[in-house]
């Protein structure tokens, strides 16, 4: 058997974090001591692998020396334990209020899965008829420099962007329109409301778009950019998203954790 050397491209005072929150965890819980298989680090270490390197369940379980279930287990509380830390919609506008944001960025993505059952069903739920692919689908609210603040628990791939921005974020950014600070997206949410700005779409009959307008939508473009910014460093820093390979349902928890490590790593 061959054995080498492995390193992971993350701070250790990012593990040390997220090992103080595994801990006041098992404190909550009340979990003696000793009574693990892994420590609160060793278990943030798996969760980091898992995240940043994508790397098998199975992996993780043989370099740990415990059983395959456990690795789940461990794996899954690690997430679910970091995803609760994830900001909460009404909170994250409040904030940008405060800051006196110019305006916030909306768009969804879709998070590709390779586990897709749908008991009973008729059609693939989780298949994107847009992408071509199964997948998950998740709101993405960011910052007018496309810093990540928000993200949606997952719909699946064949829900509108409209349909799910309905369901888990309009309501509170109708709030921030209200207090001055609009959201822009693509023509995807087209009809989504007030505050809610949107390009023009072309008029029909060969009829086109006045200067005024056709500015506008450059700058509503532009401006879209710097989400699609956001949402490609959410998925290349952490590889996890690249394509789940869990229950699909736990794409809520995996990008809420990506959200959530991503904040820790500015602070380190």
């Amino acid at each position: 058997m061959l054995f080498y050397c492995a390193s992971l491209d993350v701070s250790r005072d990012l593990a040390q974090a997220i090992a103080r929150k595994l801990l006041a965890h098992r404190t909550r819980i009340g979990t003696r001591r000793g009574r693990r298989a892994l420590g609160c680090f060793a278990q943030a270490v798996l969760l980091l692998r898992f995240m940043r390197q994508r790397a098998a369940v199975a992996d993780l379980a043989r370099d740990n020396k415990i059983a395959l279930k456990t690795a789940y287990r461990y794996l899954h509380e690690a997430l679910d334990v970091l995803a609760a830390e994830a900001p909460d919609l009404p909170d994250v506008v409040t904030a940008a209020v405060k800051r006196g944001e110019e305006h916030l960025l909306l768009d969804g993505t879709l998070i590709d899965t390779d586990r897709v059952h749908d008991p009973g069903g008729q059609r693939d739920r989780w298949y994107s008829g847009k992408h071509r692919r199964h997948g998950g689908l998740v709101q993405v609210l960011t910052d007018a420099d496309g810093r990540p603040l928000w993200v949606s628990p997952v719909e699946p791939g064949s829900t509108h962007d409209l349909t799910a921005a309905r369901v888990h974020a309009l309501p509170a950014l109708y709030a921030a329109a209200r207090h001055g600070v609009p959201t822009l997206a693509d023509k995807g949410y087209t009809g989504a409301g007030a505050g809610i700005r949107v390009p023009v779409r072309r008029p029909g009959r060969g009829q086109v778009l006045d200067t005024t307008t056709l500015s506008w939508n450059s700058y509503v473009s532009s401006a879209g950019a710097f989400v699609e910014h956001g949402i490609a460093h959410l998925k290349t820093r952490w590889r996890a998203l690249a394509r789940v390979t869990l229950c699909p349902s736990r794409i809520s928890a995996i990008i809420a954790t990506a959200l959530v490590l991503s904040s820790l790593e500015n602070r380190y």
